[in-house]
């Protein structure tokens, strides 16, 4: 979304107070709250009220996700929604609950507290106009499409343009379909990618609850910030959006150290450096964050028993 927005990604993540080393991570996992402050911040940072709308447009089979990949190979619009509706938790917040009698009613329910961005809920209605689109290749104006607090001003001009109907008031989030669009054939439709999309879902929605160690994310930060000399427990604490107690808290929770953890960081990294025969050891040093190469030397020898110039021509 944001490279759709052509906006970089750290500020975002700064203003939201998220850790700016989010996407460094295959699994990201967001409360709601966290999720709402990262719509905001990507809002805020465009300054476009109708920057959602953009996003909608935009949808493409290129902007990869499984779930929304997974319904692309459905045979019609009902069938894709019923099978988001169970792997919703892989997106975001919200539930799915599907209705209608003939039409095809897609109401979007989200958590009570905190309450979503209104431009959040108008952009996850308009999102099953875009895969209807995307899906059909055909310009697919919703019955109708309501919610409780429904865009104004240019924002309210920019849906109308794209979804081809305004927003309603309405007590719920919902978007209805009439009954020949629910059933038009998808041209993305792909029983055989189903079957191979189908057991990752499982898996993703089994992994969805089970926190990423805190060593993998402090080494993945240290990859980073070693080259300028900012691998510290106070510089990875500060990227990763937490205070250094909670983060040698939880290292310890998880038996190791910050120490114990830039050591085995800068090792591995050294061993990968010393294959690259155009990287001399006082660069190798410095992309460690050492001062001085003299201080590689010294820790090299700790960990390995031998030189650095050794273990290259070794």
């Amino acid at each position: 979304m944001f490279a759709d927005l052509g906006i970089p990604a750290g500020p975002v993540l700064r203003a939201a107070g998220l850790p700016e080393d989010l996407f460094l991570h295959g699994t990201v996992s967001l409360t709601p709250e966290q999720f709402y402050r990262c719509w905001t911040a990507m809002e805020e940072t465009t300054g476009d009220p109708a920057s959602p709308v953009r996003l909608a447009e935009r949808m493409s089979t290129e902007t990869f996700q499984p779930p929304v990949f997974a319904a692309l190979c459905s045979p019609d619009l009902r069938r894709a929604a019923e099978r988001i509706s169970v792997h919703k938790r892989l997106i975001g917040p919200q539930r799915l609950i599907i209705g209608g009698g003939d039409e095809l009613r897609l109401t979007v329910e989200w958590p009570v507290d905190p309450a979503p961005p209104p431009s959040l809920v108008a952009y996850e209605l308009a999102f099953w106009v875009a895969l209807a689109r995307l899906a059909t290749r055909r310009r697919i104006v919703p019955a109708r499409i309501a919610m409780p607090s429904p865009p104004h001003g240019p924002a309210a001009w920019a849906w109308r343009d794209y979804l081809g109907v305004p927003f309603s008031v309405g007590d719920t989030a919902a978007v209805t379909f009439t009954a020949v669009d629910a059933r038009l054939p998808f041209l993305t439709a792909d029983a055989e990618m189903w079957q191979v999309f189908a057991p990752d879902l499982r898996r993703r929605l089994a992994d969805l609850d089970r926190p990423e160690p805190a060593a993998d994310r402090v080494r993945a930060v240290l990859i980073e910030l070693l080259p300028a000399g900012e691998g510290t427990a106070r510089g990875v604490a500060r990227r990763l959006a937490l205070s250094s107690r909670t983060l040698q808290r939880r290292l310890a929770a998880e038996g190791t150290t910050f120490q114990a953890v830039l050591e085995s960081t800068r090792h591995a990294l050294a061993r990968d450096y010393l294959e690259r025969r155009d990287v001399s050891i006082a660069d190798i040093a410095f992309l460690l964050g050492y001062d001085e190469p003299s201080s590689f030397y010294r820790a090299f020898r700790a960990w390995s028993g031998t030189t650095p110039q050794q273990a290259r021509t070794g």
